[in-house]
């Protein structure tokens, strides 16, 4: 089928990244050869810095070429000799920002886009800085400005992104789920707390694949499978946090199959290592305060405590604050809700 235009370009914060922005950018593509997307946002907005948006992009329009910018970036470009003014500040004149643009076209892209793609009513005169610059005519193509294909902004879902989720894909809403890491030894109520806490925040939990694959070995684990239990672990955090709602509970982290690699082997993997560093919103410990259960597959009190005092003594040293939670299993459910009443206050 015949494109409408050799190419084109789409411009904006993608702050999210929501499912309006992503109809406008495939009925764009659908009339161009080529389509530029152009993302960048100074200062950065709180929870869609750079990073994110260049992982939701790829994401969710892998087919597309799509450039996040970054001041450092930028200024990368300038030290290699391509001739570009410092990246505009989100509040700076139209006119310095589609200049900016209009040069990233000529010195970034080596080409002269043929035309704009917006719902907005900057676009006319978006198109109209560029042909001049271009020296050629650069044609606006307004695409539902009145929002009724998907009724929704970028400033709306900043404001309410869990209470508007279903205007996110899940690889974008994902990002915004709080996780809620739960540390403990071997019998310390971890399993069960993270099934209770899900079921009181109506959301899902993360069970602890590491178990599941030491009882499909039998008990048999070798160095090698450690390190596939902490990367797997993490993929079903990532898989299941754009269905959870608000809060993702994890059972277990990494930090567990570290301690397990290292009192095994003795050491462990440098992506193993990296991966117990990975951040968690809400961190609690569950205390080692009631009488141990001996379910045929643990070791001893002596060693639930041992783990109990390693897991604190290493997120101190990471500086990662925690809670210690306590008595019994409602008991340590009321502790996290009323933390995180409190912490979402």
């Amino acid at each position: 089928m015949a494109r409408r235009f050799r190419s084109g370009l789409v411009v904006g914060k993608f702050a999210p990244l929501h499912l309006g922005h992503e109809w406008l950018i495939e009925e764009a593509h659908q009339q161009c050869e080529r389509l530029y997307v152009l993302s960048w946002s100074l200062p950065e907005l709180p929870g869609c810095e750079a990073e994110r948006r260049e992982r939701w992009l790829a994401a969710r329009l892998p087919h597309i070429q799509c450039w996040v910018l970054t001041p450092q970036r930028v200024a990368q470009w300038r030290r290699e000799g391509l001739a570009l003014p410092e990246l505009p500040d989100n509040q700076d004149a139209p006119e310095l920002q589609r200049q900016f643009v209009a040069d990233f076209c000529l010195q970034v892209l080596g080409e002269k886009v043929e035309a704009v793609f917006t719902s907005e009513a900057y676009g006319d005169g978006f198109a109209a800085h560029l042909g001049r610059c271009f020296d050629q005519p650069v044609q606006h193509v307004e695409l539902d400005r009145a929002r009724q294909r998907v009724p929704i902004s970028g400033s709306r879902l900043r404001a309410d992104v869990h209470g508007l989720r279903e205007y996110l894909a899940a690889e974008v809403y994902g990002d915004f789920v709080e996780r809620i890491a739960l540390l403990g030894g071997e019998s310390t109520g971890k399993s069960s707390l993270s099934l209770a806490l899900a079921k009181a925040l109506g959301t899902l939990h993360v069970a602890e694949f590491g178990r599941e694959h030491w009882l499909a070995r039998s008990g048999q684990l070798t160095y090698g499978d450690l390190l596939h239990i902490g990367r797997t672990q993490v993929a079903r955090e990532q898989s299941l946090a754009g269905r959870a709602r608000r809060y993702l509970v994890c059972d277990t982290t990494p930090l567990t199959t570290l301690f397990y690699c290292r009192e095994q082997f003795g050491r462990a993997e440098a992506e193993l290592e990296q991966l117990a560093e990975r951040p968690y919103r809400h961190l609690f410990l569950c205390a080692d305060d009631f009488p141990f259960v001996q379910d045929g597959t643990r070791q001893d009190a002596a060693f639930r405590h041992r783990q109990n005092v390693w897991y604190a003594q290493q997120l101190q040293r990471r500086g990662l604050p925690y809670r210690l939670l306590t008595g019994s299993l409602s008991a340590r459910v009321a502790q996290v809700l009323a933390y995180l009443q409190i912490t979402s206050a």
